[in-house]
């Protein structure tokens, strides 16, 4: 998941014009999040214009075009986790962005006319709005108006699931593992079965994600998931890609928090492929990929004539919730000190989603986002949008996975994770 949606770099990518700063489909994975957002120092000449500014309810003052629903929907869902209620205004502004089918775009500059045809829906950005809703829907203004709101998303994303189970950014296209796992996170946050959504011919998300799994047999990227096969078939290994079919194959979102008992992964493949065992495998490779350097890193971008690999922030934040949600928070620990000592710069330049991320981090290893090496993650996020309505103690001392909508239910394997033995209990969380 990274600062900029997934399907911002996407579009980018489509039109050969890589300025939001997200991470590449493919080889370098479409998230919201792979570095950072567009130079979120400078607000485009579009924002303020086309409703981009705090007074607006949206979170940030940059260029909102690709991802103006990815960051307004993770500023809630850090809000929520530290006890914070989005102010109305912002949750008007989401519930604006939606189309009648219940859809949602990357962002829509004028709500005033109704999506169309023309209208290029995004399910990335529709799966994690029907999250942030469903989080903020209990003290809401008009809660079963966001209720309304969330039920559409769900069934929008129904609709336009793929033949094989899994979603693509756009709809039609083939189905990816961003994707699909960002997905799954959702609709578990809202207590919706991700297992129960199959597609006419019977394929569920979890069948999707398994056939980008990485087998622990393939020397250069065991464990890992891949963001969608090369032209030849080929599963490469996408620490971004991994990082997300991880939490989803757990039955978790971005707003897992940290599992136990602790144990450090291990890659094992099995006779009969399983997504729990997929998921764990999954963690295992992250841990081998934070171990080298403490952190993951960028490719360089098409085209550039620096082809220095860079830190990649957003996906290193992605990887330490992975990491805790699946029980191994003290492999991530490494990560998550790097991340404290080098993100600052690129939080501020970054913008809202880039805050949120790391204090999702930072929640997730049950450490506080408040005292973030030098920076209070919290007091920086709720800067950059409407105030939000004051803390509530006993909202923030409550499970992520509670607050978002998780039933008692969702136990993966009956609290055990086959050929491990350890339980994962998914009903405190938080992609």
């Amino acid at each position: 998941m990274n600062t900029v949606r997934r399907g911002a770099a996407a579009l980018a990518a489509a039109a050969v014009v890589l300025g939001t700063g997200a991470a590449l489909p493919a080889a370098a994975a479409p998230s919201p999040s792979a570095s950072a957002s567009a130079s979120a120092d400078t607000a485009s000449p579009s924002a303020s214009a086309s409703g981009g500014t705090a007074s607006s309810g949206l979170y940030g003052t940059t260029d909102p075009t690709y991802d103006g629903v990815w960051r307004q929907s993770l500023a809630f869902l850090a809000q929520r986790g530290t006890g914070y209620q989005p102010a109305d205004q912002a949750v008007d502004w989401l519930l604006g962005q939606q189309c009648a089918d219940g859809s949602f775009s990357s962002y829509r500059a004028d709500t005033t006319q109704p999506c169309d045809a023309k209208t290029m829906r995004d399910t990335n950005a529709t799966a994690l709005a029907v999250q942030a809703l469903g989080a903020v829907r209990r003290q809401a203004a008009e809660p079963e108006k966001v209720n309304t709101a969330v039920t559409a998303g769900a069934d929008w994303l129904r609709s336009v699931q793929n033949k094989d189970g899994g979603w693509s950014y756009t709809p039609g296209g083939p189905s990816d593992a961003n994707s699909t796992s960002v997905i799954v996170g959702a609709l578990a946050a809202v207590g919706v079965k991700p297992g129960s959504f199959t597609s006419p011919e019977g394929r569920t998300p979890y069948d999707t994600l398994l056939t980008f799994a990485v087998p622990c047999s393939d020397k250069a990227g065991a464990g890992a998931f891949a963001y969608q096969p090369d032209k030849t078939g080929k599963l490469l290994a996408n620490a971004d890609a991994t990082a997300a079919a991880t939490l989803a194959g757990l039955g978790k979102s971005i707003v897992s928090t940290k599992a136990s008992p602790d144990q450090a992964p291990t890659c094992q493949d099995l006779t009969k492929p399983t997504i729990e065992r997929a998921a764990l495998n999954g963690a295992s490779y992250l841990t081998k990929a934070l171990a080298k350097t403490g952190h993951l890193t960028a490719p360089p971008m098409p085209g550039s004539t620096d082809t220095t690999e860079k830190p990649d922030i957003g996906n290193t934040a992605d990887a330490v919730v992975a990491l805790a949600a699946a029980g191994a928070a003290k492999e991530a620990q490494p990560a998550l000190e790097w991340l404290e000592k080098n993100s600052a710069a690129w939080a501020k330049e970054s913008g809202p989603a880039a805050y949120a991320q790391l204090i999702l981090a930072a929640r997730a290893t049950e450490t506080d986002p408040r005292e973030f090496g030098t920076t209070d993650l919290v007091e920086q996020l709720n800067a950059l949008g409407p105030a939000p309505k004051s803390p509530d103690t006993s909202a923030a001392a409550t499970s992520d996975d509670e607050e978002s909508g998780f039933d008692i239910w969702w136990i993966i394997g009956i609290g055990m994770v086959v050929g491990v033995g350890i339980g994962f209990l998914v009903s405190g969380r938080k992609k």
